[in-house]
């Protein structure tokens, strides 16, 4: 299983804070978030919106993460929007 993680604001729009992906869902051959976004955004124009979103933060394993990191069975991915501080 993938864990994927929504957080703050994500969780309200998308109305749920965690989901699992099993290979059956998601093609783990060549599996980044960039492929994970686009298999999520076809749940709907929310989950694109949200994903596509230039601020929008990933996180797999908590590491920071760019469209081009790697996923593969076990791992935990979290998008959030940007977090600020003061």
């Amino acid at each position: 299983m993938i864990t994927v993680l929504f957080f703050a604001k994500y969780r309200e729009l998308l109305g749920t804070a965690k989901i699992s992906l099993s290979a059956a869902d998601i093609d783990l051959t060549a599996c980044t978030v960039a492929a994970l976004k686009a298999s999520l955004a076809e749940r709907g124009a929310l989950w694109r919106d949200v994903l596509a979103a230039e601020n929008t933060l990933c996180a797999v394993n908590q590491d920071l993460a760019g469209d081009d990191t790697p996923i593969s069975l076990g791992d935990e991915v979290a998008f959030y929007p940007p977090v600020t501080g003061g």
